[in-house]
């Protein structure tokens, strides 16, 4: 297994553009954990996903530029689209290091469509203190907060911090240090910072720092949304059964990604999008 037999893939794209780019490297056997993560720095995408057949599915391991990480959802998408072109549609069992999900893959024509199952998802409030970190990261005031959803530390096969923004401007806003961006999401164990507007109690917009894997901003994030979604069904949120996100758009790189809530505390979210071809 080398660069040279990577798929491209942008995951979450909408309407043939946009899109998070992820690499999916398919073989019959998966590199040992250095070969695997020079491959992901060579490559350069936030992820790249990495799969071997095993027995009862596919053993599945992601990794940013930087790092491993326990799951990456857009790569996920991109792997189910990679399926569906390799193998016949349908629905894949996938081995991760931490959980067992599944991604199914479709192909209508031209177009490629994927949809995950999450790891479980889990919430609790964030401390005072990261979340003064966390805003003193971005030069966010208290204002700028939502005050109808609090910020929290959010899990659905990675951790993640959500801070929830009053307004779309306070979002088209976000600027910062990527090195402070990592120190600090490293010393709080977080994988990415997820900040979302509510413009509909059921479509937000969102941006995700990565600095932890050395990226400054991912333009759609499937892990991330799957743990806000989660989040939503455990305060209570009116989610009507799915939310709509869209993220990327002030990359220039807009992506739409959909995630749909079952009602049982802490069960899996299903994120779902489109998925494209890259040259």
């Amino acid at each position: 297994m080398s660069e040279s037999n990577i798929l491209r893939i942008a995951a979450f794209s909408e309407k043939g553009k946009g899109g998070n780019p992820a690499g999916v490297l398919i073989g019959a056997a998966l590199p040992d954990t250095a070969e695997m993560q020079q491959i992901a720095a060579d490559v350069g995408y936030s992820e790249t996903a990495f799969a071997a057949p095993t027995d009862g599915g596919w053993r599945v391991r992601y990794f940013s530029p930087e790092s491993e990480v326990p799951f990456c959802g857009h790569a996920t998408i991109a792997l189910g689209a990679a399926l569906a072109l390799i193998k016949d549609p349908g629905i894949f069992p996938l081995i991760l290091n931490n959980a067992n999900i599944t991604v199914e893959g479709q192909r209508t024509g031209d177009l490629l469509t994927a949809a995950l199952q999450s790891p479980p998802t889990h919430s609790r409030p964030a401390s005072p203190e990261l979340v003064a970190d966390v805003m003193a990261l971005f030069g966010y005031s208290h204002d700028d907060l939502d005050p109808a959803i609090a910020p929290a530390f959010i899990h659905g096969g990675a951790d993640h911090i959500v801070v929830p923004l009053r307004s779309r401007e306070a979002l088209a806003a976000m600027t910062y240090d990527l090195d402070a961006g990592r120190k600090l999401m490293l010393r709080a164990g977080l994988v990415t910072i997820l900040l979302a507007y509510a413009e509909t109690p059921r479509l937000f917009h969102t941006r995700n720092p990565f600095a932890s894997g050395g990226v400054y901003e991912d333009p759609a994030t499937g892990a991330a949304t799957a743990a806000f979604a989660g989040y939503l069904r455990d305060i209570g949120w009116p989610h009507g059964g799915a939310i709509e996100v869209i993220q990327g758009e002030d990359m220039g790189m807009r992506s739409r990604l959909r995630a749909e809530i079952a009602p049982i505390p802490g069960s899996s979210i299903r994120v779902s999008g489109e998925a494209r071809l890259m040259d």
